[in-house]
């Protein structure tokens, strides 16, 4: 491919700029800075982060038109809305755990090498020299700060319109203490770092799917349907022994951040869980993408 063009194709597609053969090695640095640039610079990411912000917008319209909800009927936090905005928030995050943020999340982790092998740039990024086994750390990173950039965007849009539509005032945790708004918004974003550490076993699933295929599609709804597996898996009770096991076990245990002191044993296990999850399948992607032929 001639360079005029490679380098055309690169800034249609937003993916990471390529360096000519023989260029020095970049720094690691460099190459991250890079990695995020080009990631949150594409429309799809954008329009990714949208769909999750329009969450709790939907959720704030339908309570604000409808009548008074039912205590006990809808997700948790639905009927204490009207009361305080705040729950908008909460119950946003609640909703977007089992399907919205793993589906986020499968499509930009599994376009991490299956997208620049689509393209025919992972060869270059390699040629330039990278190195694999930079790329591939840097390109988990990318996936990792995608991971936090979602659930963020969901609290944060969460708490604007709540705000917007609703009264906002002291927040009753699940212990029964009452807190203020500013340290309910540092609740908020506990809870948005607990889901990001959730989801980064999952994104490391889908990095190793992702060397798998030059079909980034293919990698992204694989990633998907083992996120979906794991929940249905987590719900059968003939199952139990495994549960522990899955990746998907504690996503839903950030309500213990909702009491008063917090109980930090819930994060704690899923940090463990989601590492040991890292490590597996970061291991597996490495050991397909380093012997991986990309330069042919």
């Amino acid at each position: 491919m001639p360079s005029s063009a490679r380098q055309e194709t690169r800034e249609t597609t937003g993916t990471a700029e390529t360096k000519p053969a023989g260029a020095p090695r970049g720094s690691g640095l460099s190459l991250l800075l890079s990695e995020l640039r080009v990631l949150f610079g594409r429309r799809r990411t954008w329009a990714l982060l949208l769909a999750l912000a329009a969450i709790p917008v939907l959720i704030a319209v339908a309570v604000r038109i409808s009548s008074a909800v039912p205590a006990g009927r809808g997700p948790a936090f639905l009927d204490r809305i009207t009361q305080n905005g705040l729950f908008v928030a909460f119950t946003a995050m609640l909703v977007s755990v089992p399907l919205f943020l793993p589906l986020t999340v499968g499509v930009v982790a599994g376009d991490t090498i299956a997208g620049e092998a689509n393209l025919g740039t992972l060869r270059y990024l390699l040629v330039a020299p990278t190195g694999r086994v930079r790329l591939l750390l840097v390109k988990y990173t990318g996936a990792l700060a995608f991971c936090l950039a979602a659930p963020v965007t969901v609290a944060l849009a969460g708490a604007a319109i709540g705000a917007a539509l609703f009264p906002v005032g002291p927040v009753t945790l699940l212990s029964g203490d009452v807190i203020q708004p500013p340290e309910a918004a540092l609740r908020l974003l506990l809870i948005a770092a607990y889901l990001a550490v959730s989801l980064a076993g999952l994104s490391a699933i889908g990095l190793f799917l992702s060397t798998l295929t030059v079909v980034p599609v293919g990698a992204m709804a694989a990633t998907v349907v083992v996120s979906v597996v794991s929940q249905v898996l987590d719900q059968l009770p003939q199952l139990e022994w495994l549960h522990p096991w899955l990746f998907s076990h504690y996503w839903l245990g950030f309500g213990d951040l909702l009491r008063q002191p917090v109980l930090w044993d819930s994060f704690a296990s899923n940090a463990l869980l989601q590492a040991g999850y890292i490590a597996v399948f970061g291991a597996l992607a490495y050991g397909r993408f380093v012997t991986k032929d990309v330069l042919s």
